[in-house]
Parts: C-alpha cells; structure tokens; sequence
C-alpha cells in the first residue's frame, strides 16, 4: 500500500542552488582539495557545456580565480565550493549534479544530467 505524505516543510527542501546544480560531498572534497594543491583556495569551479562531442554537447570544468561575470552568469554555493554557469549553459545543467567517482579504471569527476537525452559512451558529451 502506497503511503501519502503530506508537503514537504521549508526546512526539508534543499536550497535553490542545489536543486539547479548540486555537487556532491566527494565531488565537493575533491574540488577543494584540488583548489589548495594548487594554491588557489579562493577560487571557483566553472561548470559549462559547449558545442562537440559525438553526440553534440559536451561538458566543461575548469577554475574560475574570479567573481565571474556579475551580468551574465549564476553563482552558487554547494557544499563549499562556488560554481559560475553561465546562462546559455544553465539551461541544459539545470538539476545536473557533479560527483566525482573513482574506481578501477581510475577517477574523474562527473555530470548526471537530467536533460540529457542521451549520451556518448565515454560519458563526456550528450544530446538533448
């Protein structure tokens, strides 16, 4: 028997920046940890999506040192670590989420989006 439950209280909800584009707690190490090897503890992580990729699209990380664009891009705060997405690109990373996940055949940070269609089999590009 499914059970009802009635609306979620305000303090349940996750903060507006983590339902656009959350980062995991590893991801969130990860980065940090990333930031302070190479001195740059005050820096950003830049989450984008450009043109490529065998399936069209294709996802882009890199460090921001600074502020971003205050006129054009969205900053947000999750888990610690500032993300700067610029408009075009948050249109196709809205509720994305970055993890970073190491196994095997070795460890990279990844981007489970939600409005992908469908993706390549490395991962890296998607179709929407």
């Amino acid at each position: 028997m499914r059970r009802e439950t009635g609306p979620v209280s305000s303090a349940a909800r996750p903060p507006y920046n983590q339902i656009m584009i959350h980062v995991t707690e590893v991801a969130a190490a990860k980065i940090n940890a990333l930031l302070i090897e190479e001195n740059r503890a005050g820096a950003g992580l830049r989450v984008f999506v450009q043109g490529g990729g065998c399936s069209g699209f294709q996802y882009g990380l890199m460090i921001d040192d600074g502020e971003g664009d205050p006129a054009a891009d969205q900053v947000f705060e999750v888990n610690g670590v500032r993300l700067f997405v610029d408009p075009i690109s948050l249109r196709y990373l809205k509720g994305a989420e970055v993890d970073f996940v190491d196994n095997n055949m070795g460890g990279g940070f990844t981007i489970k989006n939600p409005n992908a269609r469908s993706t390549c089999g490395c991962g890296s590009s998607f179709n929407v």
